[in-house]
């Protein structure tokens, strides 16, 4: 999928952060726009931003209001979605949302919450929208993130999700290419987006150390990474230097990264002694 004129793009999260500037990116390049998320006045102000974007005025930039957590609400959604846009091409899941704390400070109800918006929130698109695709191919990509291919201390409930992310599209990924339909699951490391602005307010001062030296990357970085990956039929998209090099350690050399991990956690709880 190299000429995205014409094309049609589904993006939950595409209010905010990588999936807004997804969407820019695309509607840069003559696709039709589709973006979801939770609140109306953000989506409207979302399209608006995309449209700016647009290579012509023909094409179609539109919004649709949805809970990616709420199964019922998704399936209808997305079937009024193809019914009035189209089937999709192309399918980014981007909603998701990190509370960062100690384990013990971390409730039930709050692990609940994650899995239904990182994890449920990526199920139940693709369980509505597949069917449909399997008529035609196309492409899924899932966001994911580092934490979902190593653990991060401060992250458990947040890491439990996005492992299970990259766990589903791998298994997903066989089943589903007899159907001409690619799987790619996108990994980015701390980007500068609303949400990490929420996330920085609970983190634990260990989770900050080990975090201290490594790039934050531009939503718009993120995004270009994604559609070269996605040309490029890659399975694992990981932008930036730091993080490809934190993906072959911690295939390569596990031992090691755990060590330096250590290392910074034990001098942040050695200064609270």
């Amino acid at each position: 999928m190299k000429n995205w004129m014409d094309k049609t793009i589904y993006i939950t999260g595409g209010s905010s952060g990588i999936g807004l500037s997804a969407g820019r990116l695309l509607a840069e390049k003559g696709a039709n726009i589709l973006i979801f998320a939770r609140g109306m006045n953000q989506l409207e102000l979302a399209v608006e931003k995309i449209k700016s974007h647009s290579a012509s005025g023909s094409q179609q930039i539109a919004c649709m209001q949805l809970d990616v957590s709420d199964h019922q609400a998704v399936h209808h959604v997305m079937d009024r979605a193809v019914n009035e846009f189209g089937c999709p091409d192309l399918l980014i899941n981007s909603a998701g949302r990190a509370r960062p704390g100690y384990f013990h400070e971390i409730s039930y109800e709050q692990m609940d919450e994650t899995m239904r918006i990182n994890f449920y929130g990526v199920w139940n698109p693709v369980s509505a929208l597949l069917p449909h695709m399997k008529q035609k191919g196309g492409h899924i990509v899932n966001v994911s993130s580092i934490a979902g291919f190593l653990g991060v201390f401060g992250y458990t409930d947040y890491s439990a999700s996005k492992f299970a992310v990259i766990g589903f599209s791998e298994a997903l990924k066989s089943e589903v290419r007899p159907y001409n339909i690619q799987v790619s699951v996108l990994c980015p490391p701390d980007t500068s987006t609303p949400g990490l602005e929420i996330e920085n307010r609970t983190k634990p001062e260990e989770t900050r150390e080990i975090s201290a030296n490594a790039k934050q990357m531009h939503p718009d970085e993120v995004a270009k990474a994604l559609l070269k990956g996605i040309e490029g039929r890659r399975f694992m998209i990981i932008p930036g230097f730091d993080g490809k090099l934190t993906w072959i350690l911690k295939r390569m050399l596990p031992g090691l990264v755990e060590a330096v991990m250590d290392a910074k956690i034990r001098k942040v709880q050695n200064q609270k002694l």
